[in-house]
């Protein structure tokens, strides 16, 4: 089992506001990603889980949503993993982009 990839995205919205740019934004997100779709999205309180497929390969995770931060984890297949890096960087810039104060 491979280490899980871990990003930590702060932000000033508060949990409310975030969460509900959230719901809409992972959807959103995979629409951007050709090779990418939502298999799973599961809200409970302030945790979501979810299960993606990325060329024909499941990862799923969850996502914490607190007052200064989401925590996203997610446990990437071995094909995954050699782009663990990559979208590493990609999902702390659309974190970014969709917690920023408006």
């Amino acid at each position: 089992m491979s280490a899980p990839l871990i990003v930590s995205i702060p932000h000033s919205l508060g949990r409310d506001e975030a969460m509900r740019r959230l719901k809409t934004g992972l959807s959103r997100a995979a629409a951007n990603v050709p090779v990418m779709s939502v298999d799973e999205e599961r809200w409970e309180n302030n945790r979501m889980s979810f299960r993606v497929r990325a060329l024909g390969q499941v990862a799923a995770g969850h996502l914490d949503v607190e007052d200064s931060h989401v925590r996203l984890e997610v446990t990437l297949p071995w094909l995954l993993q050699r782009f663990a890096e990559v979208a590493q960087v990609a999902i702390q810039k659309s974190g970014q982009l969709l917690l920023t104060k408006r």
